[in-house]
């Protein structure tokens, strides 16, 4: 066995385009080379959106020089090929570990490594056929690599090749997956984290739609306005092209670092135009892909009954969460819909012993239920769900439910069963049989601890699906997000027909329900004798309507439309079939007899070896040169394999391979801890005489912004020796900071101390006296450009409940927020926005993003840069959110990192708010008039706004517009 190189260095990979001829299952031809069949290395691999990403070792020893992403988006098929090309940069044999993460919904096609001008690609083998190979390797004592999961949709793939001295490798790796619309918009998400520098690093998009794009936006975690520099997008009706290509300077952290700024996701969303229509048959090469999703329609009632858990196990986050967002959700029923609560644990317990109709009144009376659910006991899944099935019959019986109205049980759990009936198998059966396909159940796993594949299997036995909730600070908003999917059904028994001579092997044509935002999918092949026109009805039931839609579609056109174009990957449509198939056929899998699933499988592991796809029944042997004995096994994780922990999004394990030593290792109940000398260079006690009388004890101490941060005592008694003792204080306090600080690190005194004879003057014992409060930050800072005064502070101090801060119809923009007096901060600030359709709403806690129903949580001082049509979102590392366009008010939102935690707003180019402005601070932007100042005194005029007078003051304030701790500022106060 060949001696294992000493060190390790990943490589980060990029995508870029592989010819056709490359690609297998497209007529690929390569050749092996013999040296190839020394050692294989099996990569079971499945659904993966894009990541670079290496393991820092020792830095740039493998020096990724070029890095290239090409994704193609052909009809919402996405063909992305990953290119990273790397060099050695040591004298000495080097380990290249290359990485990558991957949407779990795609299928790898391809990945192949060229070391020396020798190509050696991957071969796409049967599962067990290629367990055999892996397992032998095993057996010599080789190791093995795995994919992953990484996040809630990545999952990470690894292999390693050693390297020679000024040895180049090539990794290419190629995958494929159809982009499913979700809440109105489809998502191509792309991870990059090269963790150094690359002199040539590109990502190519490209998106076709036939159809027409109707929005396209982009989103960063990682840009910044220099990256911005380097990224363009281009876009006709049909077509979009985004292009990154960063140069050396501007993926530099700073110019004193070598560090990259390039490092998280990349992410592109758009819709396409549609109409109240039979959707649209695009066709090419052969096959046809329908898909549909009308608008127009109006929305079906519902009658909806949510089944909590509230065992033991959901004490805490998960209950105060699940509360939260039950709230939430119940006020978006409906007034037409119907609804009821379960809460269960050993038991479970109805809210109203029958359904009600979903008004005010009975919306208030449920969130006062939901918000008084507490978590204790076990978990009766089984009771809960036929108690809800109950409800459901007995308002079916009794003639309550509206004719052609939808019914839903949407069940919330985090555990496996624990009380009553225990049996996952047995519950499966009995809500099958209760159910008995006349509803829809939706199931939610709460973290890790609940049986996924238990869940997957009620859910899609009663025509509905699962889906893993994760134990984050977001967790509300998934609820909520997953809630918004089902909550708007347009159509039930929807069935697609098209003429039996003209098409075969067609996938899913018939399907239960369609919601809002989503979209129906149908592809299949078309006859050896093409028709000139291919027709199709879909029928489906708006209540108790029956409606049709017809369509047709010009075969000769179709195919002319997608032959020509470059920027398109041909042959696009025969995958997407065989994609869409494969997954339709794994998920049938799930809910079938024995004897039906092992007829699904052969079916499904056909089709994935014949088009070259990673899937959960298939591997990828990668093959190495000759002498490099270690093989990997990367196989596509099984939810139910994540049992029992919770890998959170972006963490990083870093291994250490140097040799001579290993760094500290920690078991279990252990913690490793650095003791390191604390130092507090500003805390220095002093006073001051102003008058007479002391100043402020002023106490300073570093804030996270490595700034200085003022607190003061508003008042104190004064014993005798009040000044000898703090005196003897502050000149411990020198001695004390001598010995921990070099003389040239000590701070200046902030007030030069009193003499105590002259300068200080105490009251009696027993007396008290008023040291002067601490300068505040006001509660609003508004710039009032074009006026007298140049910027006016405001302090709101009679504010009750949310507020209309502005309020401008023109530019399209309104903000309300909810001032705590007690704390002198705004708990919430929601901006919004008309044109784009756009909610922006923080509070100390988070930032969420709402965008057409769709709901994004950001945690304050991540970096985020999103483009959208008319609105430029960003966010820095300080904690600073802007909202900006070229022709509106800039709109800021600050985190307060301040002993009370809070948010400030901010507010740039005020001249561009129109005449029409108003609310409680978008009043000083109407007719607005200073007074002059009185003879008497300089420091106060009256300010008149509409005809009400206001007085003001001119005093000390802080700016907080820079952040924590804020800038002493002289400005004209009012107070509201």
């Amino acid at each position: 066995m060949s001696k294992r190189p000493p060190h390790l260095e990943a490589v980060g990979w990029s995508l870029a385009m592989i010819p056709k001829s490359s690609l297998p299952g497209t007529g690929a031809k390569m050749k092996t080379p013999a040296a190839a069949h020394a050692c294989g290395v099996m990569l079971v691999l499945l659904s993966l959106p894009a990541v670079l990403q290496t393991t820092p070792a020792q830095k740039n020893v493998i020096d990724i020089y070029s890095l290239n992403v090409d994704s193609k988006v052909s009809s919402r098929f996405a063909h992305t090929v990953v290119t990273s090309r790397v060099v050695n940069r040591a004298d000495t044999m080097q380990e290249a570990v290359f990485q990558m993460e991957l949407p779990k919904k795609a299928f790898i096609t391809n990945f192949s490594m060229i070391i020396d001008g020798v190509t050696y690609p991957g071969n796409i083998k049967e599962k067990d056929a290629a367990q055999e190979q892996y397992s032998a390797a095993v057996a010599r004592g080789e190791s093995a690599g795995l994919v992953k999961v990484t996040g809630r949709k990545m999952e990470q793939f690894q292999v390693s090749v050693s390297v020679a001295p000024a040895g180049k490798v090539t990794f290419e790796l190629v995958y494929e997956e159809l982009l499913k619309r979700h809440l109105g918009v489809y998502e191509l998400l792309l991870k990059v984290r090269p963790q150094q520098l690359v002199k040539h690093l590109q990502m190519d998009i490209h998106i076709f739609e036939p159809q027409g794009i109707s929005f396209l936006e982009t989103e960063s975690t990682f840009m910044t306005n220099e990256l911005a520099n380097a990224l363009t997008t281009s876009q006709n009706e049909t077509k979009a092209h985004i292009r990154f290509k960063p140069t050396l300077s501007q993926q530099q952290n700073s110019p004193e670092q070598q560090d990259t700024v390039v490092d998280g996701d990349f992410i592109v969303r758009y819709d396409v135009n549609r109409t109240l229509s039979g959707g649209s048959i695009q066709i090419e090469n052969g096959y046809f892909v329908h898909y549909f999703a009308p608008t127009g329609l109006p929305t079906i009632p519902k009658n909806v009954i949510f089944v909590i858990d509230k065992s033991g196990s959901m004490d805490g986050k998960k209950i105060q969460q699940t509360r939260e967002a039950l709230i939430k959700i119940l006020d978006d029923l409906s007034p037409k819909d119907q609804f009821n609560l379960i809460s269960f644990s050993n038991e479970a317990t109805q809210w109203k012993p029958s359904l009600v109709p979903a008004s005010a009144k009975n919306v208030e009376e449920a969130k006062s239920y939901a918000a008084s659910i507490h978590a204790q006991g076990g978990t009766n899944i089984n009771d809960a769900m036929l108690m809800a099935v109950q409800l459901l019959e007995k308002a079916n019986r009794e003639e309550l439910l509206l004719p052609g109205s939808v019914s839903l049980l949407l069940l919330l759990t985090d555990g496996d069963p624990t009380v009553g009936e225990t049996s996952p198998t047995r519950i499966q059966k009995n809500v099958k049989d209760a159910i008995n396909g006349k509803y829809s159940l939706f199931c939610l796993g709460f973290g890790f601890d609940v049986s996924y594949p238990f869940l997957e299997k009620l859910a899609l036995e009663n025509g509905g699906l699962a889906r893993r909730i994760y134990e984050d600070s977001d967790s509300a908003l998934q609820l909520q997000d997953f809630y918004l999917e089902v909550a708007n059904p347009l159509l039930t028994n929807v069935a697609f027909e098209y003429p039996s001579n003209t098409v075969e092997e067609v996938t899913q044509d018939n399907f239960q329900l369609l919601f809002e935002g989503s979209e129906m999918v149908v592809s299949g092949k078309l006859q050896d004798q093409n028709p000139d026109v291919l027709s199709a009805t879909v029928t489906g039931q708006l209540l108790m309507q029956n409606v049709t839609f017809q369509m047709e579609s010009r075969v000769a056109e179709q195919e002319e439309e997608f032959r020509s174009p470059k920027y398109i990957f041909h042959g696009f449509m025969e995958r997407l079939w065989a994609y869409l198939t494969i997954q339709q056929l794994l998920e049938k899998m799930v809910s079938a007899s024995d004897a039906e699933k092992q007829a699904l499988e052969i079916q499904a592991l056909g089709l994935s070896l014949n088009y070259s796809f990673v899937t959960p029944l298939t591997s990828m042997v990668v093959t190495k040169p000759e002498g490099q004995e270690q093989s990997q096994v990367a196989e596509k994780p099984i939810e139910n394999e994540n049992r029992h922990r919770s890998i959170p999004s972006g963490h990083a394990v870093f291994r250490d391979h140097t040799q001579g030593g290993q760094g500290p290792r920690l078991l279990k109940g252990e913690a490793l801890i650095n003791l390191s000398i604390v130092r507090f260079p500003g805390m220095l006690h002093s006073f001051s005489s102003r008058q007479g009388l002391p100043g402020p004890l002023h106490f300073h101490h570093h804030s996270s912004f490595g700034r200085t941060l003022d607190s003061g005592l508003a008042s104190m008694p004064a014993p005798p020796g009040l000044y000898e003792e703090f005196h003897e204080m502050d000149l411990a306090l020198k001695e004390i900071t001598q010995t921990v600080l070099p003389p040239a690190e000590l701070p200046a005194p902030l007030h030069p101390l009193p003499s105590p004879a002259s300068q200080l003057v105490l009251p009696a014992p027993g007396t008290s006296y008023a040291v002067p409060a601490p300068i505040q930050a006001p509660s609003v800072i508004l710039p009032l450009p074009g006026q007298s005064v140049d910027r006016l502070c405001v302090d709101i101090k009679h504010s009750r409940g949310p507020m209309n801060l502005l309020s401008d119809p023109d530019q399209g923009v309104e903000v309300t927020g909810h001032y705590k007096r007690n704390k002198a901060q705004f708990s919430w600030i929601k901006v919004t926005f008309k044109k784009p359709q756009l909610q922006v709403h923080v509070s100390p806690e988070q930032v969420v993003v709402t965008r057409d129903r769709r709901s994004s949580a950001y945690k304050w001082k991540e970096t985020l840069f999103s483009v959208m049509p008319g609105l430029v979102l960003t966010m820095d590392k300080a904690g600073l959110l802007l909202l900006s366009s070229p022709d509106k008010v800039t709109i800021g939102l600050l985190y307060w990192d301040g002993p009370e935690p809070g948010v400030r707003l901010l507010l740039q180019d005020t001249d561009r708010f129109s005449s029409h402005v108003g609310g409680t601070l978008g009043q000083f932007y109407q007719d607005v008039l200073w007074e002059p100042s009185a003879a008497a005194d300089d420091s106060k005029r009256t300010l008149k706004v509409q005809g009400r007078d206001h007085p003001a003051t001119r005093e000390p304030k802080l700016d907080y517009q820079e952040g924590a701790p804020g800038t002493e500022i002289s400005c004209w106060s009012v107070e509201l």
